[in-house]
C-alpha cells in the first residue's frame, strides 16, 4: 500500500506542476456553473424553490467528456516519453501502479467537486434546502467519476495516442451510462431489467434521490475494481 500511495502523491502532484489540474478545474466550475445558474430548466434566477437537482443532472454528461480527457495520458504519456519501461522496471507491483494513478485521478475530481461546495452554501443562504439528495448527489457524482476514470485508465493502457485513448475512453462511458435508458420494452422487454442493473445512469439516479443503497454501491466498486483489473492485466502483459 506504501508503494500505491506513492505513485499517487507523484501522479496527484505532477497534474499541479503542468496547466492540466489548473485548466480542469477552472473550465469545470465554469461550465457547471452556467448549466445550473443559467440553463436549467427553469434557470436558477427564475425558480420559485432551491435544490440542486439541475447541477447533478448535467454532471454525468460533462464528466463524460472530462474524466476521460484527464485519464487519456496516465499511461500513454508514459508509452510516448518512454517513462513506462522504468517504472516497469522499478520493484512496484502493476496492482501498485495502476491504483496509485486512480486514486491520484480521483482527488483530482474530488477537490473539483469540493469548489462546488460554494453552491449549497448559497442555496442554504437563500432558502432551506433538502440537504439528504445533495449530499446524496455529490457521492453519486464521486461514484460515477470514479468509474468513469477506471474504464478511462484502462482505455489509456490499450494505446499509445492520447487521443484514441480519449475516444475509447469517451464510447466506453457513453454506452455503460446510455444502456439503461434506451426504450427497450417493445424490442427485449425480458431484459429491461438487467440492462437498467448494467447501467451507470440507473445506480447515479438511485444514490441521488439521497438513499445510499449498498446494491448501488457494490455496483459502482465492480465497475471500479473490473476496470482497474484490466487495466492492471494490459500492464503485466506488457511487463
Amino acid at each position: 500500500m506504501r508503494n500505491c500511495l506513492i505513485i499517487a502523491t507523484k501522479e496527484f502532484k505532477s497534474y499541479f506542476r503542468t496547466p492540466i489540474a489548473y485548466v480542469f478545474m477552472t473550465v469545470f466550475l465554469i461550465v457547471m456553473g452556467w448549466f445550473f445558474f443559467w440553463v436549467g430548466n427553469p434557470p436558477f434566477f427564475k425558480r420559485d424553490y432551491v435544490d440542486m437537482s439541475g447541477f447533478f443532472f448535467y454532471v454525468p454528461y460533462v464528466f463524460l467528456f472530462f474524466v476521460p480527457a484527464i485519464s487519456m495520458r496516465m499511461w500513454s504519456e508514459e508509452k510516448k516519453l518512454g517513462t513506462i519501461e522504468i517504472l516497469l522496471t522499478m520493484p512496484i507491483r502493476e496492482g501498485e501502479i495502476v491504483l496509485g494513478k486512480f486514486l491520484a485521478g480521483f482527488g483530482l475530481l474530488f477537490v473539483s467537486l469540493l469548489f462546488t461546495l460554494p453552491i449549497p452554501l448559497i442555496l442554504n443562504h437563500v432558502g432551506d434546502p433538502d440537504f439528504g439528495p445533495i449530499w446524496g448527489g455529490y457521492i453519486s457524482c464521486l461514484f460515477l467519476g470514479g468509474a468513469y476514470l477506471a474504464i478511462g485508465l484502462f482505455a489509456s493502457g490499450l494505446n499509445d495516442n492520447q487521443i484514441v485513448a480519449f475516444i475509447i475512453g469517451l464510447v466506453l462511458c457513453f454506452i455503460l451510462f446510455l444502456i439503461g435508458m434506451l426504450p427497450y420494452q417493445g424490442i427485449l422487454p425480458g431484459l429491461v431489467s438487467f440492462l437498467e442493473y448494467l447501467s451507470l445512469s440507473y445506480h447515479f439516479e438511485s444514490i441521488k434521490r439521497g438513499l445510499l443503497d449498498s446494491r448501488d454501491v457494490v455496483y459502482y466498486l465492480s465497475i471500479i475494481v473490473f476496470f482497474l483489473f484490466l487495466n492492471t492485466r494490459t500492464v503485466t502483459k506488457r511487463r
